[in-house]
């Protein structure tokens, strides 16, 4: 998850921004990069791969003057991790720092390289210098510019942006990714998040969805997404510098909620070759082509994460897969055949019933691969490969992130294992590719739909069972919200696969049960909503979460109807994970609960 800091300042800023990227060193990175105005004029900037004190040894041999800069810290995404592709980016003109995933980069890569642009870098960032640079070739000016070539950028993002000869100005935009204001005495700071300017001011905006910030010495203008001048709220915050902040959220979960746009893109980003269109793993100490079995091997939200990736392994890699939880699978004794891959995903890397699992398949021979968010854990060190999660710290106890960034993990193996087995050509994983690198808007487009979720809540709240229901792919989502949901607000839920109701839970519905329907157009949609009918016609109160076609097709059905964006059904878990997140908070915070840590649950189970 990368970091961004910038400065209009009064003095040079250099050392200010490296105290700023030292405090987002949290979220990792590996190159990082400073770029300012020096005299006022000329952009210059220097980088370094690694660690921040690589950046600080090349500062200390070259300084870098200037009262106006901007700063990066980078997890390389679009392009290994070297010097040439760490931010910032520049051409003469403009200089760009950039959190996010720019979807339709190579469609502008194709007309600026027609223009005569030369792209130096294997990096989707990239993009956004030249099409700035362009528009100021047209005869815009560095605001008219920079807002132009913003309206062109699709994906999720956050931006700092300084020009040439402009020492007192400095432009902020995001979208699906944080980017907060801060304000000081005739200067002004922009950054990731709060921690960013901690020793620098007290006085922090947080912008909002699609906000878009001219700052100078001692102003800001700030434009919402349809370029009105708007006033955001300007908030006190604690100078302790040491705290990782909710920003303008009330609790860690709801930040965590909203933060995913930009970790899936982070997660996606470091796996997914956006030129070539395929998927890039770390060297594997095995063949992927001669595995032919695969056990997946988690706990809770992992678990459903692990649920989701069995339907892409057996329907893209036709290969036999089996999921269990850690907790039951060493106790079975469970007969592994030599040389089989057993995947295990984990937060923490410290879960002790998935530990204690990995080391029972390590004994039966086991290929071990494990998908982590916290590096250099105990099951990291006992593991062949490691496919890291990119969520930075989730402090709320109820997974969110790292479930989604899990999702996107999972979802880049299914295709290395699908394509090393010849199942998909090089054009269906070009497509899958395309998909995926599409999420992190489409959530970003999700997160819109927030108000209406809590208005339902309430409703939810007064029940004593909910039931979720799904199929396919969504299956494990309606497990997992019906999980979120008991998790924080206490309530009796479950979910169920949708053409199971007639087997059984069909006699709990009544008027005073909501039912939960996740049901995206595709294949299995019409017999989802089959199911659908039948509990309506037994006074089921549905709560319908589809996509626009499903809505308009169905929707009137349900007492309410949450129309999400058409996505390609690969990429739908990830995408409908969000809303039922969403309604296991607001039902919460209904409830008065504690949400951030709800009772008898700890963050990260380390016994038996």
């Amino acid at each position: 998850m990368c970091g961004i800091i910038g400065i209009v300042g009064k003095e040079d800023v250099t050392h200010r921004i490296l105290d700023g990227l030292r405090r987002l060193e949290y979220r990792g990175y590996d190159s990082a990069g400073i770029a300012t105005l020096v005299d006022g004029k000329t952009l210059d900037r220097r980088r370094a791969e690694g660690k921040l004190i690589n950046l600080e040894n090349v500062l200390r041999e070259n300084a870098l003057p200037g009262k106006t800069g901007i700063g990066h810290t980078r997890w390389a995404t679009h392009g290994a991790p070297t010097v040439g592709n760490a931010h910032p980016h520049t051409t003469e003109k403009v200089a760009v720092v950039h959190n996010g995933i720019i979807e339709n980069f190579r469609d502008l890569r194709q007309e600026l390289t027609a223009k005569g642009h030369v792209m130096e870098t294997e990096t989707d960032t990239e993009v956004i210098v030249h099409l700035i640079t362009d528009f100021i070739g047209e005869g815009l000016d560095a605001r008219g510019a920079a807002a132009a070539a913003i309206k062109r950028l699709r994906g999720a993002f956050s931006l700092a942006i300084i020009f040439e000869g402009d020492n007192g100005l400095m432009i902020g935009a995001r979208k699906g990714t944080p980017l907060v204001m801060g304000h000081g005495d005739g200067e002004m700071y922009l950054g990731s998040d709060a921690i960013a300017l901690a020793q620098l001011t007290t006085k922090i905006t947080y912008l909002d969805e699609g906000d878009r910030v001219e700052l100078t010495h001692d102003t800001a203008r700030i434009f919402d997404v349809d370029d009105r001048e708007i006033i955001r709220p300007m908030n006190i915050v604690s100078a302790a510098s040491g705290m990782i902040d909710k920003g303008n959220h009330r609790h860690f979960m709801m930040k965590e909620i909203h933060e995913q746009p930009a970790v899936v893109g982070q997660t996606l980003g470091t796996m997914i070759d956006p030129i070539q269109g395929h998927v890039t793993l770390p060297d594997m100490p095995f063949d992927l082509a001669k595995v032919d079995r695969v056990t997946i091997i988690a706990c809770g939200t992992s678990y459903y994460a692990g649920q989701v990736a069995k339907y892409w392994l057996e329907q893209m890699a036709r290969i036999n897969v089996e999921v269990d939880v850690a907790s039951e699978f060493r106790y079975r004794e469970a007969v592994m055949p030599e040389g089989g891959l057993a995947v295990f995903i984990s937060q923490s890397g410290e879960t002790a019933d998935t530990l204690a699992a990995l080391r029972y398949a390590k004994s039966q021979g086991q290929h071990i691969l494990s998908i982590l968010n916290v590096p250099q854990s105990s099951m990291e060190r006992e593991s062949d490969v490691v496919l890291h999660t990119h969520a930075g710290p989730e402090v709320g106890v109820a997974s969110t992130k790292a479930f989604t960034c899990q999702l996107s993990v999972l979802a880049c193996l299914s295709i290395a294992i699908a394509k090393a087995r010849g199942k998909i050509d090089d054009k269906e994983e070009a497509r899958l590719c395309i998909a995926l690198t599409e999420a992190p808007a489409r959530m970003a487009d999700v997160l819109n739909h927030e108000e209406a979720i809590k208005t339902l809540a309430d409703d939810v709240a007064k029940a004593r069972d909910v039931i979720y229901l799904a199929r396919g792919l969504e299956y494990p989502i309606a497990m997992e919200g019906a999980l979120k949901l008991k998790e924080i607000s206490y309530i009796h839920a479950e979910g169920y696969a949708a053409g199971e109701m007639k087997h059984g839970p069909i006699a709990l519905i009544d008027e005073d049960v909501p039912i939960i329907v996740i049901a995206p157009s595709g294949r299995l949609y019409e017999k989802t909503v089959s199911n659908m009918q039948e509990v309506i016609a037994r006074k089921g109160q549905v709560i319908f979460i589809t996509d626009e076609k499903g809505a308009a097709s169905d929707g009137q059905d349900a007492v309410a109807t949450i129309a999400l964006p058409m996505l390609d059904e690969f990429v739908t878990p990830i995408l409908y994970s969000i809303p039922v997140q969403l309604l296991a908070y607001y039902v919460a915070v209904a409830k008065g609960t504690d949400v951030d840590q709800p009772r008898n649950l700890a963050k990260s189970v380390t016994v038996e």
